[in-house]
Formats: C-alpha cells, sequence, structure tokens
C-alpha cells in the first residue's frame, strides 16, 4: 500500500491522476460543440449545400470515440488486470497523447475517425486503474475522497473545459483545441510518472476469471439501461451547437454557457443520485432515466427559445448525470467478484449510449427530420430503458433477490469495484470539496 507516502506526495499523485480524468472529460465531450466546424473543414463541399447532412456525418466521431471505448475497456482491462497499476496508467497516457494529435494532424476524415476510435480505446482502463489507485493512496476510510477527487476532475471537464474548448477551437480552428488535449495528456503522463509510485501487478488475475462477468444476465441488462438508456441524452448532446443555432438562434458566443448549464446539471444529478442510491438504487434508475425521459419531451417542446434551452439542458444535465451513477452503481454491484472487467463495462455501456444516440440522432437530421427530432429519439430511447429496469428488477425478484434495489448498493467487492467504476461523474458534492479542503 502507499501508506508510508508522504502527504505531499499523494496529493501530488491524486492531481496527477485527475489531470488525466480532466483531458479524457474534454477529449470526450468537445467534439459535440464543434460539429459545425469540424463538418465544415472535413466535407466542406458538402456543407455547402447540405449543411444538415454535413453535420450528421461529423456527429460519427462522437460515436468513433464512443466505440473505441467499448472495445477498449473491457479487453484492456482484462488484459492488463495483472499489471502494475503505473504501467497501465502510463500506456494509456501515452495512446491518449499519440492518439489526439492524430486527430489534429490528419487531414481527411476517414482518417480522423480512425484516430477518433483509437482515442477512446484507453479511456476506461485509465479511469477505472486510476480509481482504484486513488483509493489506495487514500488509505482505509477515505477511499470515497480519492475516488471524487478523480470524478472532479472530470467534472469540472464539463463545467470548465468543454466551453473553453469550444471557445478556443471557434477562434484557433477545431485542430488547435486537440492538440491542447494531447499537450494536457502528455502534462498528465510526465506528472504520473513523476508522483506514483512503482508496485507490483496482481498475479492472481486473470483474463478467465474477469470475463465471468458475462455470463451474467443482470450484467447484461444493466449494460442495456447503458446502451439504450443513456443514448438519449447523446442523441440530443451531440448536436447541441447546430440545435442552438438553427433552433434557438443564439450566437457562437453563447454556446459556451450552455455547454455550463449542461455540466452544472450533471454535478448537481451526481450529487443527489449518490444520496438516492443509498436508498434505492433501483428508485435512482428509475426516476432519473424516467426524468430523462421528460426533459427530452420538453426539449422538444420549449427548445426554441433561449430560456426553454437552458431550462431543459440544465434539467437533461441532472437527469443524465444521475442516471449515470444510478447504472454504475448496479453494475459495479451486479458484475462482482469481476473487478476490472465490472468497471470497464460501466465505460461500454454508457458509451454504447454515446454511439447509438449519436448515430439515431444523425440518421434523422440527415433524413430532413430538423434539428429537434433527435430529442424525440432520446425521450424514445431512455423510456425503453426505463423499460429494461422494470425487467431486470422483475428478474432480480424472481431469482431470489436483488442486491441492488435498497441500501448500500454495493456487494462483498463494492469497495473495490467502486472506485474502478466510476465514470464521468461519480460522488463529487460533499466528498470533493473534502478533498479539496483535506485531502490526506
Amino acid at each position: 500500500m502507499f501508506d508510508t507516502l508522504p502527504a505531499a506526495r499523494r496529493r501530488f499523485a491524486l492531481v496527477a491522476l485527475a489531470l488525466g480524468a480532466f483531458g479524457i472529460g474534454i477529449a470526450e465531450f468537445v467534439t459535440s460543440g464543434l460539429l459545425p466546424n469540424i463538418a465544415r473543414d472535413l466535407d466542406g463541399a458538402t456543407y455547402a449545400v447540405d449543411p444538415a447532412s454535413a453535420i450528421a456525418s461529423a456527429g460519427l466521431l462522437v460515436s468513433a470515440y464512443a466505440l473505441g471505448v467499448v472495445v477498449g475497456a473491457p479487453a484492456i482491462a482484462a488484459a492488463t488486470a495483472h499489471w502494475p497499476q503505473k504501467r497501465v496508467l502510463l500506456l494509456m497516457l501515452a495512446v491518449f497523447v499519440v492518439a489526439n494529435f492524430a486527430v489534429a494532424l490528419l487531414p481527411s476524415f476517414h482518417l480522423v475517425l480512425a484516430a477518433r476510435f483509437l482515442s477512446g480505446l484507453p479511456h476506461g482502463a485509465f479511469l477505472g486503474t486510476a480509481g482504484l489507485l486513488a483509493a489506495s493512496l487514500m488509505g482505509p476510510g477515505k477511499r470515497g475522497r480519492g475516488v471524487a477527487f478523480i470524478a472532479a476532475g472530470l467534472t469540472l471537464a464539463t463545467i470548465v473545459g468543454v466551453p473553453l474548448g469550444s471557445i478556443v477551437g471557434g477562434l484557433l480552428g477545431w485542430r488547435a483545441i486537440f492538440v491542447i488535449i494531447a499537450g494536457i495528456f502528455a502534462l498528465a503522463l510526465v506528472a504520473v510518472l513523476a508522483a506514483i509510485p512503482s508496485r507490483a501487478g496482481n498475479p492472481e488475475a486473470g483474463i478467465r476469471s474477469e470475463l465471468r462477468a458475462f455470463l451474467l444476465p443482470q450484467v447484461w441488462l444493466t449494460v442495456g439501461m447503458g446502451a439504450i438508456g443513456f443514448g438519449g441524452m447523446f442523441a440530443v448532446f451531440t448536436y447541441i451547437a447546430p440545435i442552438a443555432s438553427n433552433v434557438t438562434g443564439i450566437g457562437d458566443g453563447m454556446l459556451p454557457w450552455v455547454l455550463v448549464v449542461f455540466g452544472l446539471g450533471m454535478t448537481g444529478g451526481s450529487v443527489a443520485a449518490g444520496r438516492v442510491s443509498d436508498l434505492s438504487v433501483a428508485a435512482a434508475l428509475l426516476v432519473f432515466l424516467g426524468g430523462m425521459a421528460l426533459s427530452l419531451a420538453g426539449f422538444v417542446l420549449f427548445a426554441a427559445t433561449l430560456a426553454g434551452l437552458l431550462v431543459f439542458t440544465f434539467l437533461l444535465g441532472i437527469f443524465a448525470g444521475g442516471s449515470s451513477v444510478a447504472i454504475q452503481t448496479r453494475l459495479m454491484d451486479v458484475a462482482a467478484p469481476s473487478r476490472a472487467v465490472g468497471a470497464a463495462l460501466t465505460h461500454s455501456a454508457l458509451n454504447l449510449g454515446n454511439a447509438l444516440g449519436a448515430y439515431l440522432g444523425g440518421l434523422v437530421i440527415a433524413a430532413g427530420f430538423g434539428y429537434l427530432s433527435p430529442a424525440v429519439i432520446g425521450a424514445a430511447l431512455s423510456l425503453i430503458g426505463v423499460g429494461i429496469v422494470v425487467v431486470a428488477l422483475l428478474l432480480g425478484r424472481r431469482a431470489g433477490g436483488d442486491r441492488s434495489t435498497g441500501g448500500t448498493g454495493t456487494s462483498h467487492a463494492g469497495v473495490s469495484a467502486s472506485t474502478a467504476a466510476c465514470h464521468h461523474f461519480g460522488a463529487v458534492g460533499d466528498a470533493a470539496l473534502n478533498v479539496l479542503r483535506h485531502p490526506i
């Protein structure tokens, strides 16, 4: 363990891990605010004639990243489960650096698409390993603070990094922000190299034991909640820039504030879902996925006005952030004791939703149904997610009880799995504030 490390060294290590999470948050979400710019640059001929089709095609860059996460998260987690954690982190950060530089430099759409897929591969392995390591750095009784610090890096990216990224991309070109993202990952790599002590891996971990999670029906149902239900949010958020400009009619200068509102909503929803999940994970799933469907319906009706856009973007952020936490909590329960793959499947599930939502949203825009049509698709996806929750709960009760319907929602492997399962918007709230005030 890291009990003998000086407090300053542990703080430095936590900051290094949070910096990597900050870069991941920007890399994943910033594309949504830059789609028109990307479409003009990579497919200018189509954009001049049919901007909607060009923007819909550019939305595939969001799907490509998400599919990279889906493929890479469980595969890398299983293959590297026995590695030293520092080695995993350094390799993942190196891939992030190379892939994001490639996104910035490659000339054609298809090459950029391939680079976006590559940049998604290390996403789940880094966040899962960083969560486990943060828990070890904080020590017994303080694991939640370590997890919250990593989550704070991701949340800060949605509140500050993504809006600033859209401003920088608008001023200097969309490629410039990916150079900056690669620089953030390079800085995180140097910080991890300097701050994280080396220690041996776990020789008992192996691919066979980790892949047992795939044999559990409840795991697949929970993945479905994320892949379909959470996809409702991405159907809209992927195209928030053209919606804001073409439907609401706001200028480019206002878009960063819309993104800030969304980030604030996600942070609030994450905190609220943490408390609701302590009482009942099942209730949290139903409330937040159901609320997402309602907020998307409201988005269709009221996003044409600035007030409606801001209100329902904020509500969408709240219910999306809450859904993310609830899905993570349930998945870490039902996948235990396959720690590494169970944690990685959280990222796979949510990013399947990312890919599905972005793809379907682009499909209806390209078909000529208008920029608000993705919200209709999103509401339907979220409602299907609610249906999957109901099916999973009924099957769980028939099988003799569902461990995630109440209480803290943690199994005998809950502490370890929860640290690894922390995705975009984990338990930030009071725990994060405590870390910032009293890190060790």
